[in-house]
């Protein structure tokens, strides 16, 4: 551990080191003014490098000429790369309103002059030893943000890419509130003129609610491969979610969804809603959309989950809208004001996306962060027979 000495008064800094030295500090830094203090830290900060600055406790005489300990903790507390280096603050004078403002200043402790040699050792091993935690805690971490960030770019490995085609066009539109999402999409083309399409709802933010999200992707994927239809992928999403053992029993996940097949051999729209935000098929030149409300409960509710579905006309010209609640959060109003609102909206921007991302990307009204996912689907032609 290296302790840095800070002193206007030689006297003082040999006295201070001498007294360090016999308690076996042997990495020990001495400045005569702030602004020496300043550079000794300057030079011991590595900013290419993950570790903290190489001074693990600071002795700051208070009193000293040009810039005093206060002024010079203050100017350690705005510095993200110094702040938390303990600062111990060494000082002759016994007003409490001084030894008040130094603590304000960000000081951690104070020791008097003449110095104790007993005080001034028990009061360093007490910010050496919260220093260490600190520092423990800062690595924990900077190693989870990384773990996240990995795990965050193997979630949008799930997600697929946009598709453009010159029978069916898709495109999402995504924002996690946090490092990870509890949000997804997917889209699978079965044949030359069937494809699939969903979005997902995980209940909850964070680790939990992207854990769950992942491993409904997984299910999904399969499903939208070998099932298709919109009741037997819920089917199969619904069990293998109730299949999730927790070791709190009232603890359950479960997940709003949306899944559709457009079928443009028969030219229609099969859809299956379990509790999520209505769908929003724009047919050609109509300027209301067509809403594809909810037709079962939620996933992973319930054992006896019988998903329904509803069948509507789609033609070349149709455009589909499906999103997760985050969507509706920058609208005012209730939850079917806010989807009117959208409505309004997407019917505007129909051909302007930079106006769609910016949607995805600005803050709520109420200032809670949640995860936004939207996809446009477009039915560019018919697939000639």
């Amino acid at each position: 551990m290296r302790v840095l000495i800070v002193d206007d008064n030689a006297t003082n800094i040999m006295v201070v080191q001498e007294m360090l030295k016999r308690a076996g500090y042997e990495k020990i830094s001495t400045a005569s003014s702030a602004k020496e203090m300043f550079d000794v830290l300057d030079g011991t900060f590595d900013p290419s490098s993950y570790s903290p600055p190489k001074i693990d406790l600071i002795l700051l005489d208070l009193m000293m000429p040009v810039m005093d300990g206060i002024e010079a903790c203050r100017i350690i507390q705005t510095d993200a790369r110094y702040r938390d280096i303990p600062v111990i603050m060494v000082t002759a004078i016994g007003d409490s309103r001084k030894l008040a403002e130094a603590l304000d200043a960000g000081a951690i402790d104070f020791v008097t002059k003449p110095i104790n040699k007993t005080e001034l050792l028990a009061r360093i091993r007490t910010a050496l030893r919260l220093k260490r935690e600190l520092d423990w805690h800062k690595e924990h971490d900077r190693k989870m943000q990384e773990e996240l960030t990995l795990a965050r770019k193997v979630q949008e490995s799930v997600l697929p890419d946009d598709m453009e085609g010159d029978v069916i066009r898709a495109k999402a539109f995504f924002r996690a509130s946090e490092q990870l999402a509890g949000d997804l999409y997917m889209w699978h083309r079965i044949d030359e003129g069937r494809w699939c399409f969903a979005v997902i709802d995980a209940m909850g933010h964070g680790l939990s609610s992207s854990l769950v999200s992942m491993f409904v992707a997984s299910v999904l994927k399969e499903a939208m491969r070998t099932l298709w239809s919109p009741e037997r992928v819920f089917r199969e999403l619904n069990r293998r979610l109730l299949s999730l053992e927790f070791d709190h029993e009232l603890i359950t996940y479960y997940c709003t969804g949306i899944y559709a097949t457009i079928d443009l051999e028969r030219g229609r729209l099969e859809y299956a809603n379990a509790g999520h935000p209505p769908g929003l098929l724009y047919k050609r030149g109509k300027t209301n959309p067509i809403r594809l409300g909810t037709t079962s409960a939620p996933l992973g509710m319930f054992d006896s989950m019988q998903p329904q579905s509803d069948v509507i006309e789609i033609e070349s010209g149709d455009k589909l809208y499906f999103y997760t609640d985050g969507v509706l959060g920058p609208f005012p109003g209730d939850d079917l004001a806010q989807i009117d609102r959208l409505a309004e909206f997407l019917l505007q921007s129909s051909e302007d996306e930079d106006s769609v991302d910016q949607l995805i990307q600005c803050q709520p009204l109420d200032g809670r962060s949640d995860d936004r996912c939207l996809i446009k689907i477009e039915v560019v032609r018919e697939r000639l027979s």
